[in-house]
């Protein structure tokens, strides 16, 4: 109980200090922004991008800014959740359901002027297929260990032919399609991996989507304008998208990012937890003209996640102890059952958010398995696990294992989220009341990124991914291959039984071309990362969004953004 009392007592202090920065910046005077005028949108992201390759895009930053400079075959309507034509007007099936032909407009341009044409799907395929091109996109369309091969009849027809019927297929094949006339000699050349980092001009990243980009200053901001010769219209023929150009500033903290939208530099947001009913209450009293309406539940995974690579923790024939500790399931178990989903939700999310029990969220309506019990917050029993494991209480405040090891591990997660600070500052409290010493420390996201892919130098993270409408778009994380397979990323061949199970059921569940009989397929692979425990789910916020009145059709929802070529700002 004093425990419960000291935890309420540093989390109240430090969201109290947050809510009077915020509510100082209420103070703050909003100018009188030219966004309105001059038809430019401006929006925020947490982090500067990796890439400017959307191929090798791995963290959400590199693709919210290259999301508009390349078009994709298909797209997602976030509304009916089905696919609906992109830069392929139509396409059939054939009645094996292992061919599909696509029909490509014939009115797409690259920025430079040349025509988009069969070749640049082929090329871009192509790509994503060639090992020495590291990408998440390949697990997603590879079947049964085997590419889709694709053919042109003629420039504006595409013929893929795949090994089997697989029924992700139209979900998977929303691949935003390159530049063969650009890349292709680079890429014969070896050197595609170091094209389009974030330090190209943007006069060379040359897309064919509704915006290109004219400026990016590292940790400033990236502007866009409209591309004028865009191939989408609207209802009466007119030019789109409505909006001039888009401006997104990179900012890193949070509570700065919420004084902006306050005082107007920026148009839309997605509120934090504690700064909804604020928001709602100047909304009410006429002190912001803006909509703030509750949008679902979370559609990702927030999670704990310890590292299982033994390509980290084996050096030289030696063992380091954290891996026998990492991969040892009573360890796991004891873990999750130190989770305190109850006080991350009453003090960190205000009570706007749920535990989750499961990877894949509810607002999956198909795809979730509601059947998967939770582990309850029980220290005691903690506790008691890890002793009957052989994980003994010392002394008071140490641990050891049962060679002799102290208890200890680093914990991490991105900086500039206080409710990921907060959450891991619970999480650190009740694993130090097991005798267990953490160490906790922060890092900025592109650091972290690379420890998570690249040099694997990591214990333990809190971090979150973004969830998908088709299960099977998320192979690079569930099969043992994927390369955000994040406690053992790249895996040769399946580490653990349990692994293999799981490649097997996405091999199953693609298969099945009957959409009924498919969600048992992923509700097993649920049920094994429940029982497994290679992520330990934490807790699931409620969705708000947040946008000023002047703007016009800006309909966001939990999976996307609704036609946001038809954004715009009222007019004077």
């Amino acid at each position: 109980m004093k425990a419960d009392r000291l935890r309420h007592s540093i989390l109240t202090c430090a969201i109290a200090l947050s809510a009077l920065a915020i509510f100082c910046g209420c103070h703050v005077n909003r100018p009188g922004a030219d966004h309105e005028k001059n038809q430019i949108l401006y929006s925020a992201v947490a982090s500067d991008p990796r890439t400017f390759n959307p191929i090798l895009v791995t963290d959400s930053t590199s693709g919210e800014l290259t999301g508009d400079l390349f078009d994709s075959l298909l797209r997602i309507n976030p509304v009916t959740t089905l696919p609906e034509a992109g830069l392929a007007e139509k396409w059939e099936i054939a009645p094996d359901n292992k061919a599909i032909t696509f029909h490509l407009r014939h009115d797409v341009k690259w920025f430079d002027g040349q025509p988009f044409t069969a070749h640049d799907v082929l090329f871009t395929l192509d790509v994503i297929y060639d090992p020495k091109v590291p990408n998440s996109i390949r697990p997603a369309i590879t079947i049964d260990h085997q590419r889709i091969t694709a053919e042109a009849p003629d420039d504006y027809t595409v013929i893929m032919h795949l090994p089997k019927p697989f029924a992700p297929l139209l979900y998977s094949l929303g691949i935003q399609v390159i530049p063969a006339h650009i890349l292709e000699p680079i890429w014969k050349a070896g050197n595609f991996n170091h094209t389009w980092g974030i330090d190209t001009p943007p006069e060379k990243i040359v897309g064919n989507g509704a915006y290109k980009m004219t400026r990016y200053a590292q940790s400033q901001a990236a502007n866009y304008d409209r591309y004028d010769d865009y191939w989408m219209k609207d209802e009466n023929g007119a030019q789109l998208p409505r909006l001039h150009g888009r401006t997104v500033t990179i900012v890193q903290d949070q509570n700065a990012e919420y004084l902006r939208y306050l005082s107007g530099q920026i148009d839309v947001y997605s509120p934090r937890a504690e700064e909804v009913y604020p928001l709602q209450q100047k909304q009410k009293d006429h002190e912001l003209d803006i909509q703030i309406p509750q949008m679902g539940i979370d559609t990702g995974s927030l999670f704990f996640s310890f590292n299982r690579n033994p390509r980290h923790f084996v050096k030289n024939g030696v063992t380091n102890p954290k891996l026998n500790w990492f991969t040892d399931l009573k360890f796991l178990q004891a873990m999750a059952h130190t989770i305190d989903k109850k006080s991350m939700i009453d003090l960190v999310f205000h009570q706007l958010a749920e535990p989750a029990v499961s990877d894949i969220s509810p607002e999956n309506k198909i795809f979730h398995n509601p059947n998967l019990k939770d582990y309850d917050y029980d220290p005691k029993l903690a506790a008691d696990m890890l002793e009957a494991a052989g994980y003994h209480l010392v002394k008071p405040g140490v641990r050891n294992d049962p060679n002799g090891n102290r208890l200890e591990f680093d914990l991490t997660t991105n900086t500039g989220s206080p409710e990921r600070n907060e959450m891991c500052t619970i999480f650190k409290q009740d694993v130090e009341s097991l005798g267990i010493k953490v160490n906790y420390r922060p890092l900025e996201f592109t650091t972290l990124v690379d420890k998570l892919d690249s040099s694997f130098d990591w214990d333990c993270v809190l971090i979150g991914f973004t969830g998908g409408i088709e299960p099977n778009d998320g192979q690079n994380f569930y099969r043992s291959s994927g390369n955000l397979h994040i406690w053992d990323p790249n895996q040769p061949t399946p580490a653990t039984p349990w692994e293999a199970e799981i490649d097997t059921l996405l091999d199953q569940g693609a298969s099945e071309m009957d959409i009924s009989k498919r969600p048992p397929y992923y509700w097993k692979i649920q049920q094994i990362l429940h029982d497994q425990l290679p992520i330990l789910e934490t807790v699931r916020q409620q969705r708000y969004a947040s946008w000023k009145d002047s703007l016009i059709n800006y309909q966001p929802k939990v999976w996307g953004l609704y036609k946001p070529e038809w954004i715009e700002f009222k007019a004077d």
